[in-house]
């Protein structure tokens, strides 16, 4: 055994050792390895669900300039993503964002931070969970050819019944440990990512054979080219949102091979996959069919939240389209699956410093995992997403719209604490003053900008849905109501856990990891 490293070295095993001062949690290291760990991320972000549940949603913000919005919202999630690499670094501990923020800022903004990853995660579980109802009774319709039979999933207590059915699956598989999801996610991604080429393929060969198809033209690429300032931050909210997810790489930071570097490198791995593959899908099915609101046109109201049931026919025939309904379900399924490793570990990491009850702390003995953190993760987004269907019927929408704040809120939060926390280093070299300085610095600032004119927008009903709560939009209900409730219950775990709240639990000295030979 090594001395305790605050700082361990690149490829390194780590673990905690009673009686050193750190915090021991009990998971499973060395459980998973780089190409795991990317497909763990991938399979978060869900590229399929993503793109069939805003396609048209951003088409019908940013019309014909959906690849350019793309490709700025890359831009913020590919610096914040350097922070997290440096962070991870030095720190690889399953709070991520929490325990950084926590070390950069102290507890207050640090608790904050870790609630708006862990409610950002219960939005995107509700949804993922909701995505794969409505596509498994479609691929049911469409097997048997029963009409009847896809029309279960517009009632309501069918569609419920089944969205908590394959909640209780995922958090099953989850408890179960990262060798389990590990095997579970090489199938599901690998099931997504071919159908989705084959569908650019046959997009691309459909282009011109549709009433609203249109030729490629470089202009798609060029973002100062959408019509207005508002539609473009609403655009990129949404952009934000396709690539949300990467960073369980980093939550599953103790539980990987080479701790400190692999989930930085599997992080960048994921986000070139999913940029190609957003940016191909888009240019690919604009192409064939256009992004206005008549017909097949991507921005069509009555199909914008689910473009892929729409297309799957048209551009790849009864046969073949088929195979869409089982990606789309696949990419839910999958992601439902993986979505909670980061809200679990989280909890795991705050109850662990003293942040949340200590019950949170327990990790299953044979399968080194959060187990009461996952099990009240499956209960907390079943409860959510019924209460939000039973109030709103257009609960994805605003729930998505909403999501994006709370992702531009706690990812600039980590930005801007990798700027504070290494501020010392920025004059050591131009690397470590760009890597963790300049792109930090920009990528939170972009996304503070993008958060305060998305709060801005969002009061207007019209903003989302078009629901409102006596007068004011309901996504900005969802979205602020939802951060209030984190105050409060910050409020009430100040109360109960006062050390944590004191600075006495985890400080910036405070060592996460041994390093072992």
């Amino acid at each position: 055994m090594t001395e305790l490293k605050v700082r361990p070295q690149a490829g390194d095993t780590v673990r905690s050792v009673p009686g050193s001062g750190v915090r021991e949690k009990g998971l499973g290291g060395n459980s998973v390895g780089l190409m795991g760990s990317a497909v763990i991320g991938i399979s978060t972000v869900a590229p399929v669900y993503c793109l069939t549940s805003t396609l048209g949603s951003t088409a019908g913000e940013v019309g014909l300039q959906m690849p350019a919005v793309f490709l700025a919202g890359f831009l913020p999630m590919l610096l914040v993503a350097f922070a997290y690499r440096e962070l991870n670094r030095v720190m690889p501990d399953c709070g991520t964002s929490f325990t950084w923020t926590v070390k950069a800022f102290g507890p207050r903004v640090g608790w904050m931070c870790g609630w708006g990853l862990v409610i950002a995660t219960i939005i995107v579980l509700s949804n993922l969970a909701g995505v794969a109802t409505s596509y498994f009774w479609l691929l049911a319709g469409e097997i048997t050819g029963s009409g009847s039979i896809a029309a279960l999933d517009d009632s309501k207590p069918v569609h419920i019944l089944t969205c908590l059915v394959l909640i209780a699956v995922a958090t099953a598989i989850s408890y179960r440990g990262m060798t389990a999801t590990k095997g579970v996610q090489y199938a599901l991604v690998g099931l997504q990512l071919a159908v989705l080429a084959l569908f650019v393929a046959m997009a691309l060969g459909k282009a011109g054979s549709f009433e609203t198809s249109l030729s490629f033209s470089w202009s798609w690429l060029n973002p100062f080219a959408v019509q207005s300032f508002a539609a473009f931050t609403a655009g990129l909210s949404l952009s934000i949102f396709m690539y949300w997810g990467w960073d369980t790489c980093m939550t599953a930071n103790e539980e990987t091979v080479g701790s400190a570097k692999t989930p930085g490198r599997a992080a960048m791995i994921s986000m070139v996959v999913l940029v190609g593959s957003y940016l191909a899908t888009g240019i690919a099915a604009q192409m064939a069919v256009g992004s206005g609101d008549k017909g097949l046109g991507l921005a069509n109201p009555d199909t914008s939240d689910n473009v892929f049931a729409a297309l799957a026919g048209p551009v790849m025939g009864p046969g073949l389209g088929i195979l869409l309904f089982l990606a789309v379900l696949a990419s839910a399924a999958a992601s439902l699956q993986t979505t909670f490793i980061p809200v679990a570990r989280t909890v795991l990491a705050m109850s662990t410093y003293e942040a949340l009850p200590a019950s949170y702390a327990r990790v299953h003995p044979r399968f080194k995992t959060p187990g009461r953190a996952t099990i009240v993760a499956g209960i907390a987004t079943g409860a959510f997403y019924t209460v939000m269907t039973l109030v709103s019927e257009h609960v994805l929408v605003d729930t998505i719209y909403a999501l994006g704040l709370m992702i531009c809120f706690y990812y600039a939060l980590t930005a801007f604490a990798c700027v504070w926390y290494f501020r010392h280093d920025l004059r050591r070299s131009g690397r470590d003053l760009v890597i963790k300085g300049v792109f930090p610095l920009v990528g939170g600032v972009l996304l503070t900008a993008v958060f305060g004119k998305t709060l801005y927008d969002m009061w207007d009903p019209a903003y989302g849905s078009g629901s409102a709560v006596l007068g004011v939009g309901s996504v900005f209900v969802i979205g602020v109501g939802l951060l209030l409730l984190g105050l409060v219950l910050m409020v009430a775990m100040q109360r109960r856990s006062p050390a944590f709240f004191r600075g006495e639990v985890l400080t910036k000295e405070t060592p996460s990891l041994v390093v072992a030979d």
